[in-house]
């Protein structure tokens, strides 16, 4: 029976969305030309589910409150935008590019990105 089970075994292998370098640069750029447009700041920290699992999460400052607006964190295959004050979820968009860019469309968009 083991060698029926072993026969059918999923190689699927799940993954787990984090902020990557090339996030990273793109907050940047979304953080300088969102200046003008209330944004104030934003940070990147893990958040923690429990001693194993943790998860890459951005926060967001505007200007009209000190503490965090948004928070943006990856879930499965998409990135999790937060109102960070009311504690309710805003959207689910596919990659961390339109997260940041319904929190604020201060870059423009250019032709779909093949990896999230």
């Amino acid at each position: 029976m083991s060698v029926m089970h072993d026969q059918f075994a999923s190689n699927v292998v799940p993954f787990r969305l984090s902020v990557l370098p090339r996030h990273k640069e793109y907050l940047g750029k979304w953080l300088d030309a969102g200046m003008p447009m209330g944004i104030c700041d934003a940070d990147i920290c893990q958040e923690m589910f429990s001693e194993t699992q943790h998860s890459d999460q951005v926060m967001i400052w505007v200007r009209e409150t000190s503490a965090p607006a948004y928070t943006i964190h990856p879930e499965g295959t998409k990135w999790i935008v937060v109102d960070a004050i009311r504690g309710h979820e805003l959207t689910r968009q596919a990659s961390f590019e339109d997260a940041l860019h319904f929190v604020r469309p201060v870059l423009p968009r250019h032709s779909k990105i093949a990896a999230a």
